[in-house]
């Protein structure tokens, strides 16, 4: 006959030191789970309203006011001389950002030389100096950004002057 008095029961194994500090643990992080779970529906602020849709061509020094760091936080950036609105990246473009350096400014250059600096040219790039790998680079960073962010308008040059858009035009993202 087996001796059955030496055997442990589920109740030592349970209450053994060990196993009372693992239940512990498993007992305070289910605990933490749950509370996290009820503290972050609690705490999310409601989204911002979204923006109203901009449609218009700016000049290189009114792209400049465009850099995030308005009331409004809204960020523009230009690429091949087309105007995106980027405030949806705002934690990329955005004041803060990896590439904040192109908030508000023309990033034709930056984006086609891989270079995220500060440029402080206030006057329209015409990147005619880009090689054909550069040039071919900014053409897939345009169309990643047409496929992506809404279409402001054109970046202006000396003399140019704005085109009108109506309320009614339907943007076209694909047109420009």
């Amino acid at each position: 006959m087996a001796d059955e008095t030496n055997s442990p029961t589920v109740w030592d194994e349970l209450t053994s030191p060990l196993n009372l500090v693992l239940i512990g643990v498993i007992v305070y992080l289910i605990y933490k789970i749950i509370k996290s779970n009820f503290e972050s529906e609690a705490n999310v602020p409601p989204p911002p309203p979204p923006l109203p849709k901009l449609r218009k061509d700016l000049t290189v020094a009114e792209l400049k006011k465009y850099d995030g760091t308005q009331p409004d936080g809204r960020v523009l950036l230009a690429v091949n001389g087309i105007i995106f609105d980027v405030t949806r990246g705002k934690r990329f473009y955005g004041p803060g950002g990896p590439y904040s350096a192109f908030a508000g400014k023309d990033a034709t250059r930056g984006l086609a030389t891989g270079q995220v600096a500060a440029s402080e040219n206030d006057e329209y790039d015409d990147v005619s100096d880009l090689g054909s790998d550069e040039i071919a680079s900014a053409k897939e960073w345009e169309e990643q950004f047409r496929e992506k962010y809404d279409i402001v308008g054109r970046l202006l040059k000396l003399g140019e002057t704005p085109k009108n858009y109506s309320d009614d035009e339907s943007e076209d993202k694909k047109s420009q």
